[in-house]
């Protein structure tokens, strides 16, 4: 099975179709195996006798032109073609699982094509899907990679992990839609990259629990595995607090709300990871702690940004840290770290003497502003460690020439290159850290289209953007590729009122389709933008 975007040669493929085919002439006439039916390009059959319905033993006599990759987004990595009438979802057949862990997995799919669910069997019927783990092949194998395999009436569905059987359900449940055909043979699929995000920037801007919910159900179908939550900011702090509840603001999503979001998430093989980002950007909770808003030399409030210099302000954030700990149980923890102001100006010492006077205190006489700031997101990165957790920061809050130094654990969220003192992304990839990308060119959808932001459009990333593309439009070397561990595709409401969340919704769904294509398979597409278009419609 490919791991980086390679395809199995074509050769190979005909090869396989030949070996296939073969074995139906030589054993087709004597115990009348199955011949397979193509799928066409939309998933429905092609070639299929009309007086032979998948579930039914086809005739002896008949043959089957051989099967076709089954059109799905993010396409399959490798497909090995068969003859037979391949699959459909009828009255009466049943989805079993080898493992009671498979249940919810079994159950969703068993809903969405109208199937019944027969939980744990061993006995085999004409139309099973069975899903199960592939506890021998395991060892070493990608946990979120899956085989689907199509024969004799049946769907088999196996991977080393849950995840990956999920995946395979997505890719059945795309195959048949609406009336199509799950095409005979095995389908050996994984993704390139492990981390495939949504982040929603729910704290500019506010959405109902039911809209997230509803793009919680659209991720998990295309195999997007991440949906970040940036709920605090300037504008509004967005969720339920018990600990600080004068920061909250008036429009926000109860915990319950939260809790429902983070299992829908779970069943879809989803991890929610959530955002508080500071020091900067933390106006909502200062507006209701105005003593520990940051201050420059003249006395002047600096927009968004805690003054970190005082014992106050790390005890507020590490108060919230702790709390939603309980209430976001994923691996992943993002701290934040970009623009925070007093980093902005041509001189942070001058400007911000009380936080250099603090830097010389805690770290020695040449310290500087940005190594109080390493120092900040340092001490936030263990309030996170202790919960378990893996620190993610965005790049800007990662400085350079600084004595202190970022820990090493702490995950970059690469987004732009344009803070000043910007740094390529291959001094981040050199020095061994991971990266996720977030690259503001392709990747960012800012409402309102301030600055110099556009919309981003589904063609330009399934065109011209791949993982390795951080900054800018031109990829990183090819040898760095390893460190890049996923993608996200940001909605941020920095002009909150330019669009209603229908139209969040409608405008983002072609490029979150392109973005999962591409983290799933980086290789140029098969299929041209404008047939990746219309199954995407077509997929709904």
């Amino acid at each position: 099975m490919s791991q980086h975007g390679r395809r199995t040669p074509a050769r190979k493929v005909r090869q396989r179709a030949v070996v296939a085919g073969a074995a139906v002439v030589a054993l087709g006439a004597g115990v009348g195996v199955w011949a397979t039916g193509g799928a066409g390009g939309d998933g429905g059959s092609v070639g299929a006798p009309t007086t032979t319905s998948p579930g039914a033993t086809p005739s002896p006599s008949r043959s089957y032109p051989l099967s076709e990759q089954p059109r799905t987004i993010p396409a399959v990595r490798e497909h090995t073609p068969a003859r037979g009438p391949g699959w459909q979802p009828e009255q009466g057949h049943r989805v079993v699982v080898a493992d009671a862990g498979l249940a919810d997995e079994g159950r969703l799919i068993a809903g969405e094509l109208g199937l019944s669910y027969a939980g744990e069997r061993d006995d085999e019927r004409p139309g099973d899907v069975r899903l199960e783990m592939d506890e021998a092949g395991a060892a070493g194998a990608n946990p979120q990679s899956y085989t689907l395999t199509v024969r004799d009436g049946r769907v088999t569905i196996a991977a080393p992990a849950d995840a990956g059987v999920f995946y395979g359900t997505r890719t059945l449940k795309q195959a048949v839609h609406d009336g199509g055909t799950a095409p005979e043979g095995v389908v050996e699929d994984e993704p390139a990259k492990p981390r495939r995000g949504l982040m929603l920037d729910i704290a500019r801007k506010h959405y109902s629990a039911d809209w997230i919910k509803d793009r919680i159900r659209e991720l998990g179908d295309l195999k997007f595995n991440e949906l970040g939550l940036h709920f605090s900011d300037d504008q509004g702090f967005r969720i339920e607090s018990e600990s600080h509840p004068e920061v909250v603001s008036r429009e926000h999503l109860t915990k319950a709300q939260v809790e429902e979001i983070v299992d829908l998430a779970a069943e879809r093989h989803i991890e929610v990871v959530p955002e508080i980002d500071s020091p900067g950007h933390l106006g909502a909770v200062l507006a209701a702690h105005p003593d520990l808003q940051l201050r420059n030399a003249q006395g002047t409030p600096t927009r968004g940004a805690i003054d970190i210099s005082r014992v106050g302000a790390a005890e507020i954030v590490d108060d919230l840290l702790d709390e939603y700990a309980g209430l976001f149980p994923g691996s992943q923890w993002h701290l934040g770290g970009d623009e925070y102001q007093a980093l902005t100006v041509s001189d942070p010492q001058a400007s911000y003497p009380g936080l250099a006077a603090a830097a010389r205190e805690r770290y020695g006489a040449g310290a500087t502003v940005a190594d109080l700031a390493t120092g900040w997101l340092n001490d936030r990165a263990a309030t996170v460690r202790a919960h378990d957790r893996a620190p993610r920061a965005w790049n800007d809050g990662f400085f350079r020439d600084t004595s202190v130094q970022p820990a090493e654990d702490i995950r970059v969220a690469y987004w732009t290159g344009k803070e000043i003192g910007a740094r390529q992304p291959v001094e981040y990839l050199r020095a061994g850290r991971e990266v996720v990308n977030y690259n503001d060119e392709f990747l960012y959808y800012v409402l309102g289209e301030p600055q110099t932001f556009v919309y981003p459009t589904g063609q330009r990333i399934y065109e011209q953007w791949t993982p390795r593309v951080l900054r800018g439009t031109q990829p990183v070397p090819a040898e760095y590729d390893d460190r890049i561990v996923g993608g996200t595709f940001a909605v941020w409401g920095d002009i909150a009122s330019a669009q209603t969340p229908a139209q969040v919704a409608a405008g983002i769904r072609l490029p979150l389709a392109a973005t999962v294509q591409k983290l799933w398979d980086p290789a140029p597409p098969e299929l041209s933008w404008a047939e990746f278009r219309a199954l995407a419609d077509r997929l709904g």
